[in-house]
């Protein structure tokens, strides 16, 4: 062994020891904001995301599994008629929204908590990303999605900017991005080398040239099929945080999952994660104990029958919880004592 050696080896230890340190937190600090946000899409009911996941009981049921829940109430939002920056729709609502949205993400984990967002559409992780950057510059990011979301306002087939999310944010392509009014505040904070995709299956031949050329992690549904949804997540954490030593994002969009399990979604595509999927996912990110923001975004309760309304804020609740402690063999509630004869 080199002595070069000896210092990596010595950090790996020392990350894997934190690790099972941090795994024996079960009663992890969560801040839940809710984003009633619709602007950067063309489906109405997507704004009822958030109200449909508190319906759930989705606060009630992260208390009882142990975790410490801090409920910052939903953002309210003045809409207003608004013309569109050439092509790119909405340009004022969602620069003026996603500012706020960022300013709130730092509040809620200046006062120590997991900052975990109810959507309202993607577009709004333009703020919750920019906002933990801020407070973790070092922070990476797991995007689980049927879409990447990644398109410039110049390759965007529809000007819709739940679909450009990502383009705002990454620093290689700040030469490729416009200057859009309303989003001066905005700048490059996270590397293509810091994002995976998990579930690809529907980009656009910009997204594509995007993902390629940057070199960004991206695992589609074929790798999933290939090699099966364990081993795309550590594959997919090698890649963008191989000492396991950064803060991680994780921005999940309910249309990742295949429509049978999220049908009240504005964007489906068949093909998609199983419910299972998405839920180990979400177990093992937040086992790492490296989890400090979460998004949970496209739930729209005005799509499809009760039914399939149902199935989808389900699904939503499920996610969530599974990134705050929940386990499929079940949990002890706090304060159990186990009774005595």
């Amino acid at each position: 062994m080199t002595c070069r050696l000896v210092p990596s080896l010595l950090r790996r230890n020392i990350h894997n020891i934190c690790r099972q340190v941090r795994h024996l937190n079960i009663n992890p600090k969560v801040g839940i904001i809710g984003v009633p946000s619709c602007k950067g899409q063309s489906r109405v009911g997507v704004e009822h995301g958030p109200k449909a996941l508190r319906e759930a009981g989705l606060i009630t049921k992260l208390q009882e599994q142990g975790a410490i829940v801090q409920d910052y109430g939903d953002m309210n939002f003045t809409w207003f008629e608004d013309e569109a920056y050439q092509k790119v729709h909405n340009v004022k609502n969602i620069g003026t929204s996603t500012k706020r949205i960022s300013e709130k993400v730092q509040e809620v984990m200046k006062d120590g908590n997991i900052a975990m967002t109810l959507g309202g559409d993607h577009s709004l992780s333009i703020g919750t990303i920019y906002g933990h950057a801020q407070m973790e510059p070092n922070t990476c990011l797991v995007w689980v999605d049927a879409h990447a979301d990644i398109n410039t306002p110049l390759t965007s087939p529809s000007g819709n900017i739940h679909g450009m999310a990502l383009s705002f944010l990454v620093h290689e392509l700040k030469d490729y991005m416009p200057k859009v009014p309303h989003f001066e505040w905005v700048k490059p904070c996270i590397s293509a080398k810091s994002i995976a995709y998990i579930g690809l299956r529907d980009l656009d031949p910009g997204e594509l040239w995007i993902v390629r050329n940057l070199g960004i992690s991206c695992f589609t549904m074929h790798e999933v099929d290939r090699y099966g949804i364990d081993m795309v997540l550590r594959m997919s954490m090698k890649a963008i945080n191989p000492y396991d030593d950064r803060p991680v994002h994780l921005s999940f969009d309910i249309d990742s999952l295949d429509p049978r399990s999220s049908p009240s979604t504005g964007t489906e595509v068949h093909g998609g994660l199983s419910l299972r999927e998405g839920i180990f996912i979400a177990e093992e990110i937040a086992s790492t104990g490296l989890l400090t923001a979460v998004d949970l975004v496209e739930v729209n309760p005005d799509i499809g029958t009760q039914a399939d309304q149902d199935l989808t804020v389900f699904a939503g609740t499920e996610v969530i919880r599974a990134c705050f402690g929940k386990k499929r063999e079940g949990n002890i509630p706090p304060g159990y004592q186990m009774p005595m004869p």
